[in-house]
């Protein structure tokens, strides 16, 4: 429970933080959750149309600080390589 009023303004930043955190962090998982669907169904072109959508939702969490920069080099990587791999089992 905060008793300063500086800690009281603090606790009401937060909350009010925390809701964008959350949803930014859903816009992440879910627009990942689309590109890993095309790709398993083996619709390659809208997945290639969905990745720079995820990329951006990437990039923005991170800047934001609601995913640490490695993280979402990590998440782009491993999208990249199994729209990759899923071309290459097509071909």
């Amino acid at each position: 429970m905060p008793i300063t009023k500086g800690a009281e303004k603090a606790n009401r930043q937060s909350k009010h933080k925390r809701i964008f955190n959350i949803r930014r962090k859903n816009v992440l998982a879910d627009t990942v959750k689309d590109v890993e669907k095309a790709v398993v169904a083996g619709n390659l072109t809208k997945a290639n149309e969905l990745l720079p959508l995820a990329y951006k939702a990437i990039d923005k969490a991170a800047k934001r600080g609601v995913i640490k920069a490695n993280t979402a080099d990590r998440k782009k990587s491993r999208l990249t390589i199994r729209l990759k791999n899923a071309k290459q089992k097509q071909d």
